[in-house]
């Protein structure tokens, strides 16, 4: 049986690569999680889950993640890439909500927001509090932009 992982923080990175996994590789490095094996989840946050500004996992662990990313080789576009957390006013049982586009990191940051709303909204849970993050790049040869909300265990820090 799996544990629930009972801490979380918000992250996100871009970068450019020589190839559009080169690119995703590091902009998950720039985000701080290129070291471990993501573990992409739907989107749910754990009820009673802690807010951490930063959380080091060791090389190789398989991280649980929520994550929305866009790789390109379009020359000159823009890519963005965000994440948003509608928490309840409960338990603290969250909502996770991934969005990337060709589009600015504004306009993806506030789709993302939206559509958390939404879900806390048809599941009738009041909100308590939503945080969001967003990452843009200009794509120069092979771009990406990443915003994820990684998860961990207090037990294993």
């Amino acid at each position: 049986m799996f544990e629930i992982p009972d801490i979380y923080t918000l992250t996100s990175g871009t970068s450019e690569g020589t190839s559009k996994l080169g690119a995703f590789d590091n902009a998950i490095l720039n985000a701080g999680v290129g070291n471990t094996n993501l573990i992409k989840l739907s989107s749910i946050l754990p009820p009673r889950a802690s807010f951490r500004n930063r959380i080091v996992y060791p090389r190789g662990v398989l991280v649980p993640i929520a994550y929305g990313s866009i790789s390109s080789d379009v020359k000159g576009e823009t890519i963005a890439a965000s994440v948003a957390i509608a928490i309840s006013a409960d338990d603290g049982f969250g909502v996770i909500m991934e969005y990337s586009g060709i589009t600015s990191a504004e306009k993806a940051e506030k789709t993302a927001r939206k559509m958390a709303e939404d879900a806390m909204k048809h599941r009738n849970v009041k909100i308590k509090e939503l945080k969001s993050l967003s990452s843009e790049h200009i794509v120069v040869n092979f771009g990406c932009a990443f915003a994820a909300v990684p998860m961990w265990y207090l037990n294993l820090l």
